[in-house]
């Protein structure tokens, strides 16, 4: 049982910081940086309502929550929840792996799976968990040398040589992995130090019709019934180290886990999360705004429809294609969906607007004060014509990242060059090959790569477009779906075996085979995508982006003094964050009210709907109507999902959803489709983060899968 803390009194409450009611920060809004909790943050923590002390959440003196928070997998939050190394995130977390050791004949995508000792957990190549150990600011070190009367590109010469002794410094003589990360727009420096382990282990899933109820009919929507949550476990040597898998290997100890609290959530209640939110950009320039809304984003969306149709449509014609395409298919539709939810949400706050009455106001305080005058009243204007400038190359960065990098074979052939290149032996780069094709399905790629040809054509200036389009208008009239079929129809990558053959050619001849991919057809295509970014593009639009981010932090350096001290939370960037917020509903539209929580009746209504992502499984449909639901259930039902208002991002997937106690309550696992807009602009009346209920995952993992054991491990208070 947690006690709460008595607090004599609570000092500087953060309930304005900025001068406009378009920019003051709302009580539950930020991501803070664990480290400064206590100088900036944990009385207002307190205040709604946290029993924990600042050390209770980070402290390199003594356990503390960070200690069982992990990055999972390179780009998602998991959480330790055994002194035995069990680890829980989300379904969509782990689909890659659970993937991975799928088959047709063994579907445990479709059917879940459950190692019933820890001699069935599964081994799964590549998956890492990665411990914060400790964290510090360097901003003075990292700006050593370093003054205003040196170019930018100069500053930061010096700043990345700065950056490289502090981690050769963080790194010496022992096993941890070191960042340093700018905060601020570059106005503040932390170095993160880590230990990631390197053999973790399935341990269970649900069904995809659990761990993905709903799929991408209710991805971003609440109400959700969504059981989304995997387990894996951590392993170390005999020392409690790193080590890759090793059979001799044993469950990690870590320094803290989490307690489990199953007494269930009311409306109200406080909740705070821990993890690690991708990328916001809170403090965006309303030109900035206005490009995502009107250009890029709608870009992005087009893109992956088209994508997303032609794997649809060879998943539902084949099973095998159905395994490999799931995980693929999830990547592409998850922020899909998600940009039309900010779209939507920025456009009805008028977000644009906002940012424009704001800097207008800004423009005043500037104008008010001849220093502040002299050293920010340039950046507007600057702003706009460097948005101005960037704005065709901007359009072509879309295009790479949505249009040209999505061709599996370009990426294919890309780490086939590395490889060779670096000189690895056939061996290992067979190994690539062979885990490249056993989720390779060729229709699909040459399918997507004329969609995506094609509205490159169409979307790009002609002095922006490779040469080859110039062969599609004229050989081939304009018929894209001609020229990829016989450029994959040529290319030796279309077919595994032909790779082995080259693979054979460069055992004995390492110039014939780089040479022989250098004269494929599809990797003239990439190379002469390659030639006109680097030439034409790159150069052009990084010298923008310097310019840019130069403003930014001159823009961020200003709205650090508007405010008089720190107390603004910088925008997330991967790295550990605390945010907090309480348990509550909201009303997103006129006459219509959501509650703040789910349960497994509302997975029986939505499965009478009868489609694919209402599927439910027999036993779930039996432990249903039967009320077996064991400590779990509330008043003859069973909790499944609830929502609160935690700002949270993308990296915060599989981030602990605690109470105030800093107990396991819940795992995050999406925002609402109102709320999506949040990285860019956070609205407390309509921002919600959506978690699974802790008690629907114990209660799947008990009565449903039949793996109570697994509880046993764990410390779970009522």
């Amino acid at each position: 049982m947690c006690v709460k803390l008595i607090i004599p009194g609570v000092r500087g409450l953060m309930l304005g910081i900025l001068l406009s009611g378009s920019m003051v920060m709302k009580a539950d809004e930020g991501m803070w940086i664990p480290m400064l909790l206590e100088r900036y943050k944990i009385e207002q923590l307190q205040a709604a309502g946290l029993m924990l002390d600042a050390e209770d959440i980070y402290s390199i003196n003594q356990e503390c929550l960070k200690d069982a928070i992990v990055i999972f997998d390179g780009g998602c939050t998991g959480e330790m929840i055994s002194g035995s190394g069990l680890l829980l995130t989300n379904h969509h977390c782990g689909e890659g792996a659970i993937q991975s050791h799928s088959s047709v004949e063994q579907d445990y995508l479709t059917d879940g799976f459950w190692a019933m000792s820890r001699e069935e957990e599964l081994p799964c190549e590549g998956l890492t968990a990665t411990y914060l150990r400790y964290m510090e600011e360097v901003t003075e070190a990292v700006s050593r040398g370093v003054d205003g009367g040196q170019d930018p590109e100069e500053q930061q010469r010096l700043r990345d040589r700065n950056i490289s002794r502090l981690v050769e410094e963080a790194t010496a003589d022992n096993h941890y992995d070191a960042v340093v990360r700018p905060f601020y727009q570059g106005n503040a420096y932390y170095l993160f130090v880590y230990e990631t382990f390197r053999d973790v282990r399935l341990v269970g899933a649900p069904p995809v019709s659990i761990g993905n109820f709903g799929g991408d009919t209710d991805n971003w929507v609440w109400p959700r019934h969504t059981g989304d949550f995997s387990l894996f476990r951590v392993y170390a040597d005999q020392k409690n180290r790193p080590i890759p898998y090793d059979p001799a290997n044993v469950p990690y100890t870590p320094r803290n886990h989490l307690e489990i609290y199953a007494g269930g959530v009311q409306q109200g209640d406080f909740t705070m999360v821990m993890g690690y939110p991708g990328s916001t950009t809170q403090y965006l320039y309303s030109e900035g705004v206005r490009i995502m809304v009107e250009d890029e984003l709608p870009a992005r969306i087009r893109l992956r429809t088209a994508r997303m149709e032609i794997m649809e449509k060879y998943m539902k014609e084949s099973d095998r294609v159905r395994i490999q395409y799931t995980s693929k298919h999830s990547g592409v539709t998850n922020a899909w969906k998600k940009w039309q939810g900010t779209i939507l949400g920025l456009e009805r706050m008028d977000v644009t607007g906002m940012k424009k009455d704001f800097e207008t106001q800004f423009a005043r305080w500037v104008e008010a004060d001849g220093e502040r005058t002299m050293k920010y009243d340039r950046l507007l204007p600057d702003f706009a014509r460097v948005y101005r400038d960037m704005a065709r190359y901007s359009m072509a960065v879309v295009f790479r990242s949505e249009a040209i990098m999505p061709v599996e074979l370009f990426r294919q052939i890309s780490e086939i060059r590395s490889m060779m290149d670096q000189g690895l032996d056939t061996a290992m780069i067979r190994s690539r090959v062979d885990r490249f094709y056993k989720d390779f399905h060729m229709p699909v790629d040459r399918d997507i790569f004329a969609a995506m040809m094609e509205a490159y054509g169409e979307g790009m200036d002609r002095d922006l477009q490779p040469s080859f389009f110039s062969e599609i208008r004229g050989k081939y009239r304009g018929d894209y779906a001609r020229f990829a079929a016989e450029a994959y129809r040529k290319s030796m990558f279309s077919d595994r075996d032909e790779v082995l053959k080259l693979l054979d050619r460069y055992a004995k001849n390492q110039e014939r085979a780089r040479r022989m991919i250098d004269q494929d057809p599809l990797a003239v295509c990439l190379d002469q995508f390659s030639e006109l970014y680097a030439t034409r593009i790159e150069p052009v639009y990084g010298k923008l982006q310097q310019q840019l981010q130069h403003l930014y932090g001159k823009y961020m350096a200003a709205l650090l003094e508007m405010s008089g001290d720190r107390r603004l939370y910088p925008d997330a960037n991967f790295t550990m964050r605390v945010t907090h917020g309480k348990v509550e509903g909201y009303e997103p539209w006129d006459g219509i009210r959501y509650q703040y929580s789910t349960t497994l009746s509302g997975v029986m209504e939505k499965s009478r709907e009868g489609t694919e992502d209402y599927r439910v499984p027999q036993k779930l449909i039996s432990l249903y109507e039967t009320g077996d639901f064991g400590r779990y259930g509330v008043n003859g039902t069973m909790p499944v999902c609830f929502i609160a208002s935690n700002h949270t991002s993308g990296g915060n997937s599989g981030s602990p959803v605690l109470d105030a106690c800093g107990r396991l309550i819940g795992i995050n696992f999406d925002r609402n489709w109102e709320g999506t807009m949040s990285d860019v602009y956070y609205d407390p009346a309509l921002c919600r983060n959506i978690a699974v209920d802790i008690r629907y995952v114990l209660f799947i993992m008990d009565k449903f899968a039949g793996a109570g054991y697994l509880l046993e491990e764990m410390d779970i208070s009522w």
